[in-house]
């Protein structure tokens, strides 16, 4: 008696832990975690490049509703959707919600980048990125863009019949990267890094399996000799701040190493200016000459659209004198352009999607978000919601006329609340640049079909490869 008396009492504490654990497993969103490690990874990766991303998303909205569970990238993840979900994600559920990227993206790129931060670490390094890519730092750099755009212009769409424009395209977002931030001129140097930049960014979404022959171990290794390379740039730029041979808003490395904070020691480690140098390149790179090839893009599609946005260019080139560059004051005047990029922005965003990390368990949205999972959050998803942009498959560039009229946290191809992208003005600029000497120069039409897959940006079948003609001012 006494021995079945103490199995029971043994065996109460086990129930009690069953019934709390079925208790928790009911309140985590509903959904699945699929295969260890792998999970949904190899599905979603397997839809974006298919250009069926978004759908797979929604399909999973609508049989778990707008908050589920899955796992990508090796991570218990929680996929989260609507107005007020990327509100939730962009204003930090109160501390609760901190900054991370997928374990490839944050291998790649370093743990000490802003998108890994939170914190007094996230703001102190923020301020320093934003010091030199706010609008009036980015004011003194817009001659130098112009000349780069001119320059690329000159040697790979002059005299040609057709072009493949993403490729070149993303040659001059690199350049200008190259030239703005790192003062690092064309050359053999610059055409190194370029290749290793290029195969960096293939593994940044990949399953985080470091074996020889995947994504994944090819951007390691890329990543690593791109910070061979910046440790030089650094360490030649730190002496000549010392000896007064350059300037500390000559270019952003220099920028970052000439911050100082109240006790003079350092603003920014060595690290974290390797890591975050990193980051605005892929930033600086890819979000831009995604949104210049899908504008081009759109402007072959849509003739009254791409009229408008050449008398937009015509007449401001039509005010300088000839061969003067544009100006801040230029920029500015280019009001319908931008917002035909904001609506390719909408309908195309350049970023899929992206990640937090739960720092305490989290009620939300009458489930628990445990203590350590990934928040996933898909920019597209309240792009082309009918109820906030009416007839959302409709091209329209009007919407963003007022942009005050455009709900807060539906529009976040940038991010959003104090989380917006700090090259945001950065983006603008070079893209505007862009657009001005292409229209004005050059018109073309498609010679490729209207596909495009992502890996993880939109890329368009055969580069968007275009019939191109020179033109002259009307």
């Amino acid at each position: 008696m006494s021995l079945l008396l103490l199995s029971f009492l043994l065996f109460i504490p086990i129930l009690l832990l069953l019934r709390r654990e079925r208790s928790s497993s009911r309140r985590v969103p509903p959904g699945s975690l699929g295969i260890p490690i792998i999970g949904q990874s190899l599905g979603l990766l397997r839809a974006m490049r298919a250009n069926s991303a978004e759908k797979w998303v929604q399909e999973r909205i609508s049989k778990y509703g707008p908050i589920s569970k899955l796992s990508l990238f090796g991570k218990p993840t929680v996929l989260v959707y609507g107005q007020a979900a990327n509100k939730f994600v962009f204003s930090g559920g109160g501390n609760a919600i901190a900054n991370q990227q997928t374990q490839s993206i944050k291998m790649i790129l370093g743990d000490r980048n802003l998108l890994e931060l939170s914190g007094e670490d996230h703001s102190r390094v923020r301020g320093a990125l934003v010091s030199f890519l706010k609008p009036e730092s980015l004011k003194r750099y817009v001659g130098k863009m112009d000349e780069e755009v001119r320059r690329h212009l000159e040697m790979h769409w002059q005299g040609k019949q057709q072009v493949k424009v993403l490729p070149l395209t993303k040659a001059l977002t690199f350049n200008i990267i190259c030239s703005l931030l790192f003062g690092l001129e064309s050359g053999k140097q610059r055409d190194q890094f370029l290749d290793f930049f290029q195969a960096m960014i293939e593994g940044m979404w990949s399953i985080p399996i470091n074996v020889p022959f995947t994504r994944y171990n090819r951007s390691l290794r890329a990543s690593a000799r791109i910070q061979t390379i910046l440790k030089g740039i650094v360490h030649k730029k730190r002496i000549e701040l010392q000896q007064n041979a350059a300037s500390a808003r000559q270019d952003l490395i220099s920028c970052l190493l000439g911050m100082v904070d109240e006790d003079g020691k350092q603003l920014m480690t060595e690290k974290e200016i390797f890591d975050n140098i990193k980051l605005v390149m892929v930033a600086g790179h890819d979000t831009s000459s995604v949104l210049i090839t899908f504008i081009i893009r759109l402007l072959a599609n849509k003739p009254a659209i791409y009229a408008a946005v050449l008398q937009e260019q015509e007449e401001i080139a039509k005010s300088k004198p000839e061969g003067e560059a544009l100006t801040w004051e230029d920029l500015s005047k280019m009001k319908y352009t931008w917002t035909v990029a904001m609506e390719t922005l909408r309908m195309f965003p350049p970023v899929f999607g992206g990640f937090r990390k739960a720092t305490v368990d989290i009620e939300y949205e009458g489930y628990v978000i445990p203590k350590g999972w990934q928040i996933f959050w898909v920019t597209a998803m309240t792009h082309m919601d009918s109820s906030i942009f009416p007839e959302p498959s409709k091209f329209e560039p009007q919407r963003f006329e007022n942009q005050a009229s455009v709900p807060p946290y539906c529009f976040v191809p940038f991010g959003g609340g104090t989380r917006i992208c700090p090259g945001y003005e950065f983006a603008r600029l070079e893209t505007l640049v862009a657009i001005h000497y292409l229209v004005t120069r050059f018109s073309w039409k498609l010679c490729s079909d209207n596909f495009f897959s992502r890996d993880p940006m939109p890329v368009p079948s055969q580069g968007l490869l275009v019939q191109i003609s020179p033109r002259t001012l009307s």
